[in-house]
């Protein structure tokens, strides 16, 4: 009954995040036969294993001690958040983008529970004003909508105001009324869409200028010092900003196909709830015709 139109936008969002790794990969790719054709700078002579004073060195080296033994220094473990702040000023819009994220996440938790949006005490409300053949009410099913405000309510409140009129209007009015309210309730998850497609392009950004950075100094440095280990560093420091974006595109794109998914779902259930009332209204064709006051309170007027 109802055009979906944000169907496909998650999806093109997944799209979007597997083309970005097909660019970051190659990248690095390229960046490591970079690395790897450096010039290494002559070692300082340092102390030898027969020197009795070596006992340490760098973090994660194998080193003789006087006695001849050698033992293993564990490096350092990174620190995620001292990462994430070494990414410069490029993480400030994706730290916004994730707070804007997160906001819509829990918004649109509470906002698409099902009792919102088809309450289970209006389906068994109506169920019972149409048990019966001939029973059923408009003006009674239109002021039970009204005590349950819903998305669902709403739709069916738009079918009841064509009561007596041509099948066609009352389909026409009912898909405009659907239409409308999953529009009203997927405009919010929209930003976790815009979320899951910006960060990543963010983080990229940040990454290739600080490459350019790193190239950039390395290539100014003095000969005789180590350029590999400085652009090694440079290039690990512009990659914090891509990491970032990842991290906030895919809860964004996940969470965005989840409430694509519960939407579908629930009005799926509308649109059964509206099928199952559909008979109750096309014998009204013709024989009357339904009026809202200004005060809200329908009425119907016999025709003929």
């Amino acid at each position: 009954m109802v055009n979906r139109s944000f169907r496909g936008e998650s999806r093109t969002q997944v799209t979007r995040l597997v083309a970005l790794l097909l660019v970051i990969i190659p990248l690095l790719m390229v960046m490591r036969s970079g690395l790897a054709q450096q010039p290494q700078a002559p070692a300082d002579e340092g102390p030898t294993a027969s020197s009795p004073d070596q006992t340490t060195s760098e973090a994660g080296v194998s080193t003789p001690e006087g006695d001849g033994t050698i033992t293993h220094v564990e490096s350092e473990g990174l620190n995620l958040l001292e990462l994430i702040i070494s990414g410069g000023w490029f993480i400030a819009p994706i730290a916004v983008m994730s707070l804007i994220s997160l906001t819509f996440i829990i918004e649109r938790s509470i906002a698409l529970r099902r009792e919102r949006i088809i309450p289970s005490d209006l389906v068994s409300e109506l169920a019972s004003l149409g048990e019966s053949q001939g029973s059923f009410d408009p003006r009674a099913a239109f002021r039970l909508c009204q005590s349950f405000p819903s998305a669902a309510s709403k739709v069916i409140q738009a079918m009841l105001l064509k009561v007596g009129r041509p099948q066609s209007e009352v389909d026409r009015a009912t898909t405009e009324a659907s239409e409308r309210e999953v529009e009203r309730l997927y405009s919010n998850v929209r930003w976790l869409n815009l979320s899951a497609a910006v960060t990543p392009l963010m983080g990229l950004l940040g990454t290739v200028w600080g490459m350019i950075r790193a190239f950039h100094d390395t290539s100014n440095m003095p000969a005789g010092q180590n350029k590999a280990d400085y652009l090694a560093e440079g290039i690990y420091l512009a990659l914090v900003t891509t990491l970032c974006g990842l991290i906030v595109a895919i809860p964004s794109a996940i969470f965005s196909h989840y409430f694509e998914g519960r939407l579908q779902k629930q009005f799926h259930e509308v649109d059964e709830l509206m099928f199952g009332l559909m008979p109750q209204v096309e014998r009204f064709e013709g024989k009357m015709r339904f009026t809202r006051h200004a005060d809200e309170s329908p009425d119907v007027e016999q025709e003929g």
